[in-house]
């Protein structure tokens, strides 16, 4: 068996409408790439990925018998592709392998971004219908975050939770007085990424001195010494290929800790995590695809959860059905780009504070501080408003402004 031919198809994603406005406000359209991988004995293998990778690593697979790519450390999207095309070869699901199954059923969580607290809590309602008993998102300086909390736990069923994530820091706050305070929320579930990642022994404090799971994504050396260390509770890896999260997942299991993996992507990559996660023998925590933010998809199938956990597909290799229509369809989908726009915030003085934001660099929402402007904090008592380009010299003012001075910072009438 060889592989003959490898599709690339570069598609746009729409998001779910409820979800759109504030998506679009962070990132803009997103686009994806799918693969197709076909053999000579006519197998279909598919795969996808954020990015395109490059003809010099396209040509490595063609040729190749799929089996040759056990424990892919090249490229998790065309690995994916190879791993379908084994699992259809032998006429057995994915997880096989990987070895046994240690679960039918996978923890899987939902995300959205930071945003105003009535739009949190309304992700919170839409998730919670859906079947998801957690929801993750990182902190924005821009939104309080015990007023977030406060109107999620509001409309949260008794057993959803929170997946807070702090981005490594960038705020002025004392962390183990901030998590105490969330730590009384019943929604309150766990603290990712809290503390610079460098700060392990700082990880090993923090996690004494907190009651909820601390995770530990951006690990300094590699996942290996800070997990003998005891640096956090629950790990995570990020987009890892197969190879390096299969030797990772020994590693976790030989020091019994629970990890997740998070791989951002369409149903394809759910598919393929969830294969992953169910033949780990300590992936027991929620993973992350982010699947649930799009409308469509080019698979015929959805993995939906039940009860916070998702099915393991049984049918051979991912036990997907490419959809050809939806992918053309996607592929010639042109979606207006979100422009450059203002974020215009109010703190309960009457002070006022105006950034330019931009999905060019979308980490500027929940890291600021890299621009080193104005020092902030997640509990501030602040309000944001997003503020589109309306035409008005108000606005060209401001925009001026900020071209200018990178911040406006002023008092208000209340504060005078």
């Amino acid at each position: 068996m060889k592989v003959t031919q490898i599709e690339v198809h570069q598609i746009t994603l729409e998001y779910q409408d409820w979800i759109a406005y504030e998506m679009n406000h962070y990132y803009g359209p997103n686009r994806r790439t799918v693969y197709v991988a076909h053999t000579d004995n006519g197998l279909q293998g598919l795969g996808e990925s954020d990015k395109t990778e490059s003809q010099a690593v396209i040509d490595q697979y063609l040729g190749s018998n799929p089996f040759d790519w056990v424990g892919d450390e090249t490229s998790l999207g065309l690995g994916t592709a190879m791993y379908d095309l084994m699992g259809k070869a032998a006429g057995v699901p994915v997880h096989k392998l990987f070895g046994q199954a240690y679960r039918r059923w996978v923890p899987a969580g939902s995300w959205t971004v930071s945003t105003h607290p009535e739009r949190m809590a309304r992700a919170v309602r839409e998730y919670a219908d859906r079947g998801y008993t957690w929801l993750k998102y990182h902190l924005s300086p821009f939104e309080n975050v015990l007023e977030q909390t406060e109107a999620m736990q509001a409309v949260a069923p008794t057993d959803f939770r929170l997946h807070y994530d702090f981005s490594m820091g960038g705020t002025d706050d004392h962390l183990p007085d901030l998590l105490e305070k969330l730590s009384r929320y019943p929604i309150a579930g766990c603290f990712e990424d809290p503390l610079p990642s460098q700060d392990i022994q700082g990880h090993i404090e923090l996690r004494r001195r907190t009651k909820l799971p601390v995770v530990l994504h951006h690990c300094p050396l590699g996942a290996t010494q800070e997990v003998l260390m005891g640096a956090a509770d629950i790990y995570m890896l990020g987009h890892a290929r197969i190879g390096d999260a299969q030797r990772r997942a020994g590693l976790f299991a030989a020091a019994n800790r629970p990890f997740m993996l998070q791989n951002v992507g369409g149903t394809i990559t759910r598919a393929m995590t969830t294969h992953m996660m169910a033949a780990f023998p300590t992936a027991t925590f929620h993973f992350h695809s982010d699947t649930e933010i799009w409308k469509s998809d080019v698979v015929a199938e959805r993995l939906e959860p039940v009860n916070g956990v998702v099915r393991v597909p049984e049918k051979p290799g991912l036990g997907l059905t490419l959809d050809r229509a939806e992918l053309e369809r996607l592929k010639a989908l042109v979606l207006p780009e979100q422009t450059p726009w203002v974020l215009r915030s109010r703190y309960a003085n009457g002070a006022r504070m105006y950034h330019l934001a931009d999905p060019a660099n979308s980490g500027f929402m929940v890291r600021p501080d890299l621009k080193r402007l104005i020092p902030l904090s997640y509990a501030s008592p602040i309000t944001t408003e997003y503020w589109d380009d309306d035409g008005t010299p108000a606005y060209r003012a401001v925009r001026g402004r900020l071209g200018r001075e990178g911040a406006i910072l002023e008092k208000g009438e209340e504060s005078r």
